[in-house]
C-alpha cells in the first residue's frame, strides 16, 4: 500500500465492518417483510392511504421512488422479494467476499428500494427508523469487502467510512438526548421514566415489571440516558478506546429498551451502530480478558489490510464520504438550534436525517379499543372486540415481544388519541365492515371470523398497569376504565347512526 494511502484505511475495524455490514443486511430483509406482509392492506393500491394517490399529488423531487415509473402490488412485491433476497446474501456474506464495488451496488440496491417503499408508504412509512436505515444502508455500502471464497483479496476498511458512522451515531444519540432535554420537562426532573415503561406507544414482555421498579431506580434510567446521549457521544470523535467506551455504553442502554419496549428496529440498528465503532483492539482485549479467542477476521493473503487498494474504490468512497459532508450542514444546524426537528430529512435522498425520540411524554395512556356487532340494532347488540397483534388490548394479555419486525397499523393507532390525523381510520372501519380478507391479516384475531359484521364502532378507553396485588389476585396485566365512545356505530349503507 503507498505510503499515502496508510491514513486512508484501517484493519482495526474488521470486527465493525462485519457486524455493520451483516447486521444492517439483516434489518433490510426484516424491513423488506414487513413490506410484503403489510403494504398491501395499508398503502397499496387498495389500501387505507393508497400509494397511487399519494404518488400522483408529489414529484420526485419531495420523494424519489422506483414506484413513479409505475405502481402496482404486484410490482411491490417484487421489490420487496428481491430486497429480501439481497439482505440474506448480505447476511450470509456473499457480496463482501467479491470486489470493493460489489458491496457498494448491493447496499446501494438495498438502500434505493427501501427508500422506494418509504416514499410511497405514506403515513404508515413516517417513522423516524425509516430513515435510518436508509442512511446506514447508505454508508454501510462504503464499507469495502473483506474478500473470500477465493473470489477476491478483499480491500482495508476506509477511515472515512468508520467516521461517517461515528458521525451517524453522534447524531442519533445526540439528537434523541437533546429533543428530550429541550422538550418535557419531565427529563430535568427526572421523572419521566415515571410514565414511560406505561404510555410508551407498544410496550413489551417486561415493560410492566420495568414499570414497577422502585422510583430510585426510574431516576437512575434518565440520569443514564442523558450521560449516554448528551456527554459520551462527543467521545466518538476522540482517539481510541473513548469511540468504543461510547458504543459498548450505548449497546448496554440500547439493550435495556430492546428488553422494556417494542421500537421496531431502532434500537437494534442503534445497537449495531454502537458495535460498528469499537475497534478490533478493545475486543481483543475483551475477548482476552475473558478467555476467549478473537476471531480471525483476516482475509486472504494476509488479510485485507495489505491488499492493493484500487484508486477507483479511493475515488468513490472519498467521493461518497464529501457529499455526506456537505449534506451535513443542515442536520448540524439543527442540532444547534433551540427550535431543533425531530427525525426530519433534510434532502429527498434521506441520506444525513436528524433524529431523536420522546421530546414529550404522555402521563396517561388511551387505547382505541374496536369493536363490532352483528345485531340489527347496535343499542342492544352484543360488541365484540377486535383484537390487534401487538397493542394493549385484552386486559389479561401480556404485552408481547414484537421489534425489530414493525407492527405500522398497532403504532398508528398510539397517535389517534392524541389529536392527529385520522381519515385513514375511516377506511380502516369500513374494511372491518367489508370483512377485507388482507385488512384482517393485520389483526390478531377477527371475533365474526371472516364474516361481515353489520356495525363497528370505536372506543377508547383508559388503561393503566396492574398494581402488583391486582396481577397477583386477577393474573391481568391492564386495567381499563372510563369508556367513552370515541367514533359512533357505522355501516356500509349508511355513515352513521343519524342516517337511520
Amino acid at each position: 500500500m503507498p505510503d499515502w494511502l496508510t491514513w486512508w484505511s484501517t484493519t482495526d475495524y474488521d470486527v465493525a465492518r462485519e457486524v455493520l455490514q451483516r447486521g444492517f443486511g439483516a434489518l433490510y430483509v426484516v424491513a423488506f417483510w414487513a413490506v410484503l406482509r403489510q403494504f398491501r392492506p395499508l398503502s397499496g393500491e387498495h389500501g387505507l392511504t393508497p400509494a397511487p394517490r399519494l404518488l400522483a399529488a408529489t414529484t420526485w423531487r419531495d420523494g424519489p421512488s422506483v414506484f413513479r415509473v409505475h405502481y402496482s402490488d404486484r410490482f411491490l412485491a417484487a421489490v420487496a422479494w428481491c430486497g429480501v433476497a439481497l439482505g440474506g446474501a448480505v447476511v450470509v456474506g456473499l457480496p463482501q467476499a467479491g470486489d470493493w464495488w460489489v458491496p457498494v451496488l448491493c447496499f446501494g440496491a438495498l438502500w434505493f428500494g427501501y427508500l422506494s417503499v418509504v416514499n410511497a408508504g405514506g403515513r404508515f412509512h413516517g417513522f423516524g427508523w425509516e430513515s435510518l436505515l436508509c442512511e446506514a444502508g447508505f454508508v454501510v455500502a462504503f464499507l469495502g469487502s473483506a474478500g473470500g471464497f477465493g473470489l477476491s483479496d478483499g480491500v482495508p476498511t476506509p477511515v472515512l467510512t468508520i467516521l461517517a458512522v461515528r458521525w451517524l451515531l453522534f447524531r442519533v444519540e445526540l439528537g434523541a438526548g437533546l429533543i428530550k432535554w429541550r422538550g418535557d420537562p419531565s427529563w430535568r426532573d427526572l421523572t419521566a421514566l415515571d410514565h414511560h415503561h406505561e404510555t410508551q406507544p407498544m410496550p413489551g414482555p417486561f415493560s410492566w415489571h420495568a414499570h414497577h421498579l422502585p422510583r430510585r431506580w426510574h431516576r437512575v434510567e434518565v440520569v443514564g440516558n442523558h450521560v449516554t446521549q448528551l456527554l459520551l457521544p462527543w467521545l466518538l470523535f476522540l482517539p481510541q478506546p473513548f469511540a468504543s467506551v461510547t458504543g459498548l455504553a450505548v449497546v448496554v442502554t440500547q439493550g435495556w429498551l430492546v428488553v422494556t419496549g417494542n421500537f421496531a428496529w431502532l434500537n437494534w440498528a442503534t445497537i449495531l451502530l454502537g458495535l460498528g465503532v469499537v475497534s478490533d483492539g478493545t475486543w481483543a482485549w475483551l475477548l482476552g480478558w475473558t478467555g476467549l479467542p478473537l476471531p480471525d477476521t483476516a482475509g486472504p493473503a494476509g488479510g485485507a489490510g495489505t491488499a492493493a487498494v484500487p484508486a477507483t474504490y479511493v475515488a468513490v468512497v472519498s467521493a461518497a464520504m464529501l457529499l455526506l459532508a456537505v449534506l451535513s450542514v443542515r442536520p448540524t444546524i439543527n442540532l444547534a438550534s433551540p427550535r431543533q426537528r425531530m427525525n426530519a430529512s433534510f434532502e429527498p435522498f434521506r441520506l444525513v436525517n436528524a433524529y431523536g425520540a420522546f421530546g414529550s411524554m404522555t402521563k396517561r395512556r388511551i387505547e382505541i379499543v374496536v369493536e363490532g356487532t352483528d345485531a340489527e340494532d347496535p343499542d342492544t347488540g352484543a360488541w365484540r372486540e377486535y383484537e390487534f397483534r401487538g397493542k394493549p388490548g385484552d386486559p389479561a394479555r401480556r404485552p408481547p415481544q414484537w421489534a425489530p419486525y414493525h407492527l405500522r397499523l398497532d403504532w398508528q393507532m398510539w397517535f389517534l388519541p392524541l389529536g392527529h390525523a385520522s381519515g385513514w381510520f375511516t377506511v380502516l372501519l369500513r374494511r372491518l365492515l367489508e370483512a377485507d380478507p388482507p385488512t384482517l391479516r393485520l389483526l390478531r384475531t377477527d371475533p365474526f371470523g371472516g364474516a361481515r359484521p353489520r356495525w363497528v364502532r370505536a372506543v377508547a378507553w383508559h388503561y393503566r398497569y396492574t398494581t402488583p396485588a391486582e396481577r397477583a389476585e386477577t393474573g391481568h396485566w391492564w386495567v381499563r376504565e372510563a369508556p367513552r365512545v370515541a367514533v359512533p356505530p357505522m355501516r356500509l349503507d349508511r355513515s352513521d347512526r343519524s342516517d337511520r
